[in-house]
């Protein structure tokens, strides 16, 4: 019994050597597998019910996945994200006939037709959603960056600064909306946006009425407000500009607002601002001019922060989250099922996911632009490559002589 005991010792040394060496093969060919994360099976020694305390071998115990941190790759790709630390993407899905939420280290994403954020295997990216307002909620679900547009904003106001000449001539002649050039001194021009984010060109004409004393009138085409005609100008605000003895801008008063954009939203406020205008000697001159409106735009490139938040930026310049990539982290992440295609599964032993935001509560950053290579060091595993030969080796030894002692029992009866 103890050489048929021997044998079988042996035999258990090859099964479990035979066994590393599949998982030494299995992480040696995922090397260049993007988020791969390399494994080793674990041995325990066999005691069977003996007095002696002789064990019966060796076993294969549960295969531990090494979740190190592997080295990053920049690729450029903005949708390529890798995750510094520790945490999990969180992609749904139908895998192998079951639909449900997966996670993965391999962060290749990509956007499809319809604007979502997947994986190669078409998996959406999970993530926290935004409301209208581009601020993020809690609400956790597929995360859909293109095919956007940003709405137009109205505008509400525009700010001026200007220098009107104080040699400029005082007019005595009526002003006249209809011949706004030979009733004024200087005109500037600068572009609003209605509800609906059209363009309309409004025309400053300002006049000198008097020493230090300015008024303005703010003009735009008939055709864009409610009950006037294409090319007939319509007066839509006038106002006053007083200025002291040194040029500085003492009074501005603003007379009533009269804008009705046509099929917009009506009345349309706009409030006019002339901070440091001056007027000084010299030519005029509109030194600066901005408005806070803008049409709709559609989505042109993206940005994506070390937290996760995706940005959108938009062809009329404004930007835009668009939602926020969400981290699940596990109480026991070695615990997870491996199911193939840089896919893991929860279990019952890894405990449920803990969905948050990236760099909180011991998640990892994002680095957008690079993925996270195989954790697979070729050194180490050349090394166990060898030591689990000899192993095998070793325990082939093992049967063998015990199968030539058997044989010498055996030969007794001669």
């Amino acid at each position: 019994m103890s050489l048929l005991k021997a044998m079988n010792t042996g035999l258990s040394g090859l099964n479990a050597n035979g066994r590393a060496m599949s998982m030494i093969g299995d992480n040696i060919a995922n090397v260049n597998t993007t988020g791969f994360k390399a494994g080793r099976l674990n041995f325990s020694d066999i005691i069977g019910n003996t007095m002696l305390g002789i064990g019966d071998g060796v076993g294969s115990g549960s295969v531990q996945q090494l979740f190190d941190q592997g080295a990053l790759e920049a690729t450029g790709q903005v949708t390529d994200m890798a995750i510094t630390g520790g945490g999990f993407f969180v992609v749904s899905g139908e895998v192998d006939g079951k639909m449900a939420n997966f996670y993965s280290r391999a962060g290749e994403f990509a956007i499809d037709e319809s604007g979502y954020v997947t994986s190669p295997a078409g998996l959406k990216l999970q993530g926290y959603q935004t409301d209208a307002n581009g601020n993020v909620t809690s609400k956790v679900g597929d995360l859909k960056v293109g095919d956007l547009t940003a709405p137009p904003k109205a505008s509400t106001g525009i700010e001026l600064e200007l220098n009107l000449d104080s040699s400029s001539e005082v007019l005595t002649a009526a002003w006249d909306p209809l011949d706004p050039t030979a009733t004024s001194n200087y005109s500037t021009t600068t572009t609003v946006y209605d509800s609906l984010g059209n363009p309309i060109q409004v025309e400053m004409y300002y006049r000198k009425t008097a020493d230090n004393t300015w008024e303005y009138h703010a003009l735009v085409d008939g055709a864009d407000v409610q009950g006037g005609a294409a090319g007939v100008p319509e007066e839509i605000t006038t106002g006053t500009l007083d200025f002291s003895t040194d040029g500085e801008l003492t009074t501005h008063t603003p007379g009533a607002m009269n804008f009705q954009p046509l099929g917009a939203t009506q009345p349309q406020d706009l409030e006019m601002a002339f901070d440091n205008t001056t007027q000084y000697s010299g030519a005029n001159n509109q030194r600066r001019v901005s408005q806070d409106g803008y049409a709709a735009g559609d989505i042109r490139d993206l940005r994506i922060n070390t937290d996760g938040e995706i940005v959108g930026v938009f062809s009329n310049g404004q930007e835009q989250t668009l939602g926020q990539v969400a981290i699940a982290q596990f109480q026991a992440p070695q615990e997870m099922e491996r199911i193939g295609g840089n896919l893991y599964r929860q279990t019952p032993s890894s405990g449920d996911p803990m969905l948050g935001m990236a760099g909180a509560g011991g998640r990892g950053s994002i680095v957008s632009g690079a993925l996270e290579s195989s954790n697979v060091d070729l050194a180490h595993e050349f090394v166990k490559m060898i030591a689990a030969q000899r192993g095998y080796q070793a325990n082939s030894k093992t049967i063998t002589t015990g199968d030539a002692m058997l044989q010498e029992v055996m030969n007794l009866k001669r």
